[in-house]
């Protein structure tokens, strides 16, 4: 992925995107927040002044040529359930408030987005059926299975084929930055993620955590072909300049956004 530039603001983009498709991470610049949520801070559910967070949605999404209500992100529970959009709205408001992980959309023109601050943003798109999807992929989701939940929606309510699939793993906590304790290992054995896989264990009931390649490992799992993920190589916590952390900042942060819009 390469750090492009576009207007005021920056964000992280994959290689290899169809014609129009827009897609990204967005970074933490280009903003008018102020510390601790400085300064592109996306997000409507933290303590940073609200005036500010919607300043920089609008002036997010301005910098690709949309209004600001053409963004759609919702309220995100860590949980497995997600929204499907299949006809247009024009009015977009009523969803913000729905607690779901994941969006799956055939719309054009809506700049789908979930929020992120050490989790993982994952994007999904179709090609030829020109179907998208962004998926919010923190412990939970990804023990409960919610990347293989989106690829079903995509297949079922719009007969995507897995193998044209294409999928990218946003910048999300490093595993040399997580650790995790008995609970999170119970999740994950009782439901996916591949925990033999992902977890080393670093001290007695301690474990280091490598959501990015549970990522990998269940989008393969699902059938994408190994050439169609891209993943960010970034920690999260390790790039203050770049990025929001929850871990590093103690839970005062902001939210960088994984976003997808059909042209």
């Amino acid at each position: 992925m390469k750090l492009v530039r576009k207007g005021k603001v920056s964000y992280l983009q994959p290689g290899g995107l169809p014609e129009g498709l827009i897609a990204g991470f967005s970074t933490r610049n280009g903003g008018t927040s102020r510390a601790p949520y400085h300064s592109m801070n996306l997000g409507l559910n933290t303590d940073d002044l609200p005036a500010s967070v919607e300043g920089n949605r609008s002036t997010f999404v301005r910098s690709f040529g949309l209004p600001p209500h053409q963004l759609l992100t919702v309220k995100q529970v860590h949980g497995k359930d997600l929204l499907v959009i299949d006809e247009a709205n024009l009015d977009l408001s009523h969803f913000l408030s729905l607690e779901v992980d994941g969006i799956v959309t055939n719309q054009p023109g809506i700049m789908i987005g979930v929020l992120v601050a050490d989790c993982f943003p994952v994007l999904l798109w179709h090609p030829e059926q020109a179907v998208i999807a962004a998926v919010h992929v923190g412990w939970r989701g990804a023990a409960g299975g919610i990347l293989q939940k989106a690829i079903e929606a995509m297949k079922q309510h719009f007969g995507c084929s897995v193998d044209d699939l294409q999928a990218a793993v946003g910048p999300g906590i490093g595993a040399h930055k997580y650790e995790v304790d008995r609970p999170v290992r119970d999740a994950f054995r009782q439901g996916s993620g591949f925990w033999n896989e992902i977890a080393t264990e670093v001290r007695l009931a301690r474990w280091q955590l490598d959501l990015s390649l549970s990522c990998r490992l269940q989008l393969e799992q699902a059938g994408l072909p190994a050439q169609n993920i891209a993943q960010a190589t970034e920690c999260t916590c390790c790039h203050p300049e770049l990025f929001f952390s929850y871990r590093r900042d103690n839970g005062e942060t902001g939210r960088q956004l994984g976003f997808i819009q059909l042209p």
